[in-house]
């Protein structure tokens, strides 16, 4: 009975997430919303703090919803060369509509900004966002430490657009794969999101 009123409960959670948020839900699709977010829990994720991860997951499943972007592939190298310190390039492929954009980026950390993904509010013309945004801040959490290095790394990244802020979460045995989970989505909740309020929608 327990398991059942918990069902219930956060079935019901999600639902008033989605209102709330102006997105209309059915209760099959807020069941698979709750098994989602349960797997992904169960894999070190957390969407206590991230609501923009939850609110793309919601949009997600509406028809006609078109991701702006999809991973193809990234590249990451880190070196430190005398007299120079640390450096750090990163390179990123996406697919956005039936075009492959390409971009790259420089700094002091892999995670130091998110530079390859920044040219995100030009890819696309559908997506209109002229609204600057910005890293606040970026979390990391090592679980279950006794693993050693095989343990799971949760990130958690702030970002800020004018008064509104939005947290997303990522996790992987990878930092740099729960990195990128989580700046994924944070550039997809600004260009929809704040494109969408560029345009006059919600």
């Amino acid at each position: 009975m327990r398991s059942v009123i918990s069902e219930l409960s956060g079935r019901g959670n999600v639902l008033f997430q989605a209102k709330a948020m102006g997105i209309d839900l059915s209760h099959e699709e807020a069941q698979r919303v709750l098994h989602q977010i349960k797997h992904l829990e169960h894999d070190g994720f957390t969407f206590e703090a991230a609501e923009a991860s939850v609110e793309l997951m919601l949009r997600r499943l509406q028809p006609g919803y078109e991701r702006p972007f999809e991973l193809i592939d990234y590249f990451v190298i880190t070196e430190r060369r005398h007299g120079r310190g640390l450096l750090a390039e990163a390179t990123v492929k996406v697919m956005v509509g039936e075009d492959v954009k390409f971009t790259a980026g420089r700094g002091q950390r892999p995670c130091q900004r998110p530079s390859p993904l920044r040219c995100a509010r030009h890819w696309s013309p559908t997506t209109p966002c002229s609204t600057p945004w910005g890293l606040t801040d970026y979390k990391v959490r090592i679980l279950d430490s006794k693993t050693g290095t095989g343990a799971s790394t949760r990130v958690l990244i702030d970002f800020q657009s004018g008064s509104e802020g939005w947290t997303t979460v990522g996790a992987s045995t990878n930092i740099i794969e729960a990195s990128w989970r989580a700046l994924a989505d944070s550039m997809e909740y600004a260009l929809v999101r704040l494109g969408q309020e560029g345009a006059g929608g919600a």
